[in-house]
């Protein structure tokens, strides 16, 4: 498979090493230096292009490879006010396009099971709850897209909480949350792995489910399966329509 990489920076060069281990070809890569590369032929020449460039230029992105008929793999995240916009537009013209706030498949098993935990602690009013996470301070954006997919979870089976609000620590800003908001706490540190916590509290204990990654390799690997999935399908598509958990 021929694969286009929009977004050759740290991660795109995991991506780049995993697409080739994997036994396919890298024929475009495209980063702040030679945005001129980034044109409808040379995205012809790629089977599926993988997108984690910025919330900016991911839109950008996503539109040209709709205009050259090309497959995207989304792992950009801080777009997703659009994302009802682009759906319409991939499904009226005939594209394909799948996004994820995080293609780790052992983030994926934690988003399965933090639903079926909020389902069961549901019955239990007496614990609140909220998500804490921690990413490196080259994070752009605050919560990130893996808490607000956590959260959003929590809130589809949790019915004492209605919305999530997010404080940056140490931003200066304080935010005490309404009863029926989930808070999440996002903490910018340097060098540090990504680490997504849910916590719920009560007066006589806490409960901690973590996820903490290693590395980029995780989210790259899944990128590249994500786009080895992709292939040769046509429609909008979310990681849980690769990634079919059941119990």
């Amino acid at each position: 498979m021929k694969i286009a990489i929009l977004g050759y920076g740290k991660m795109g060069r995991i991506i780049e090493q995993f697409a080739i281990e994997r036994g396919h070809e890298v024929v475009l890569k495209v980063n702040v230096d030679n945005l001129e590369d980034l044109s409808i032929p040379n995205l012809e020449k790629a089977d599926v292009a993988i997108d984690f460039s910025t919330p900016d230029s991911a839109l950008g992105n996503i539109e040209i490879c709709f205009a050259a008929h090309v497959p995207i793999v989304v792992g950009t995240t801080g777009w997703y006010g659009h994302l009802q916009a682009v759906k319409n537009k991939c499904d009226e013209s005939n594209n394909t396009l799948l996004y994820a706030s995080n293609f780790s498949i052992g983030v994926n098993v934690f988003f399965f099971v933090n639903k079926v935990l909020a389902k069961i602690m549901n019955r239990y009013p007496q614990y609140e709850v909220q998500v804490e996470e921690i990413h490196h301070t080259q994070k752009l954006d605050s919560p990130s897209g893996t808490a607000m997919t956590i959260a959003e979870g929590i809130i589809s089976e949790l019915g004492r909480k209605n919305e999530w609000a997010n404080e940056l620590i140490g931003s200066g800003e304080e935010l005490i949350p309404k009863p029926d908001q989930l808070l999440i706490e996002s903490h910018r540190i340097e060098d540090v792995p990504g680490t997504h916590t849910v916590i719920y509290s009560s007066e006589v204990d806490d409960i901690e489910f973590k996820h903490k990654a290693h590395s980029r390799a995780g989210f790259a690997l899944g990128a590249v399966m994500a786009a080895e999935w992709l292939k040769d399908k046509t429609g909008f598509f979310n990681i849980t329509d690769m990634f079919d958990f059941s119990i």
